[in-house]
């Protein structure tokens, strides 16, 4: 955990005297509720019973009549957002552009994020959870890092911004998760990508002994609603997300070959600077940032969070894989591709 927000005073006050949020308090505020990651958390807390007001920018028509309140907005329309948190036990703040208009990633993820922290603080919600990404520390290679042990060095319009917006969310006294790589039904990005990777370097990267640290996008969901609404409030702060136990992306790639969602890989051990030098003479989406997130070690330290909401972190992301296969083989490419 790392940095204090102006509200960790008043949290540590209230933690003492009892008067901390219970889990059946209030509204839950959700943004990004259509997206991979917050489908999976709306289903997490409708299991727990809990009552939701999702922010979207279109009400879908298949979950129109499920136990939701839906409300029809723009995070980029900071006027739209007023009253939006009234009445609210918590906000979960899931939205965020990640998409290649610098424009939009300013205006979702910064100012759009300052606009729901201030409503949110203005409605004196107790609780707000906000998630970033592990991308803000920028390039590699990563082994075992705490919090903020290395300077944050965003690479991208994506990460720059959503670490501006997690200043609103520190200052609004939030939760702040910071996941590396998030697996499961809904991944239009990570596992895609790896296929295209490895049609592109048909090798062994460097022995496949670089460790990541990934979640499986089920076990995110429950700590989000654990941090959201569990009986164990979580101080304001920031948190590495992912399964305490870093995973090979050798064995990553070895089990989503033998579940039939990747071709078979070679058992041909090429070096580093050979793997670059094969991507680099073909051609892809995937560029190099983006092979050396997935071919070396980005792997940050993950226990506290899971400790601190008393959720226990699963199997590990590997043993879910099969429960998404079926839906990576019906979903081969990448969101924006034929």
């Amino acid at each position: 955990m790392a940095g204090r927000g102006r509200q960790d005073v008043e949290w540590e006050e209230a933690a003492l005297n009892g008067t901390t949020a219970r889990d059946d308090d209030g509204t839950i505020v959700l943004t990004g509720a259509t997206g991979f990651i917050g489908s999976h958390a709306l289903r997490a807390l409708r299991r727990r019973g809990r009552r939701v007001r999702a922010l979207v920018r279109r009400i879908p028509g298949t979950e129109a009549a499920a136990p939701v309140e839906w409300v029809r907005a723009d995070l980029t329309d900071p006027g739209a957002l007023r009253g939006l948190c009234e009445g609210a036990g918590a906000v979960v703040h899931l939205a965020s552009y990640i998409g290649g208009d610098e424009r939009l990633c300013e205006a979702v993820n910064v100012e759009g994020t300052r606009a729901l922290m201030a409503e949110a603080t203005r409605a004196g919600v107790r609780r707000v959870v906000h998630l970033s990404t592990a991308a803000v520390y920028g390039a590699g290679p990563h082994r075992g890092i705490a919090v903020d042990e290395v300077p944050a060095a965003p690479t991208s319009a994506v990460s720059r911004t959503r670490l501006a917006g997690e200043a609103y969310a520190r200052e609004a006294g939030a939760v702040v998760l910071r996941p590396g790589i998030v697996l499961g039904a809904g991944d239009r990005w990570v596992v895609p990508g790896l296929r295209e990777l490895v049609e592109r370097v048909p090798a062994q990267w460097d022995g496949g002994r670089a460790l990541l640290s990934v979640v499986d996008v089920g076990d995110l969901a429950r700590l989000i609603n654990a941090a959201a609404t569990g009986p164990r409030p979580v101080p304001p702060g920031v948190y590495h997300v992912g399964h305490p136990e870093p995973v090979r992306i050798g064995d990553l790639l070895a089990e989503l070959s033998a579940l039939g969602v990747l071709p078979p890989r070679p058992a041909e051990d090429w070096p580093w600077p050979v793997c670059l030098e094969r991507l680099r003479a073909t051609s892809g989406r995937a560029s190099e940032r983006q092979f050396a997130l997935a071919a070396r070690d980005h792997w940050y330290l993950a226990d506290e969070i899971w400790k601190l909401t008393g959720e226990p972190p699963g199997p590990g992301p590997l043993s879910r894989l099969a429960r998404a296969a079926e839906w990576y083989r019906d979903h081969p490419h990448r969101a924006g591709t034929a």
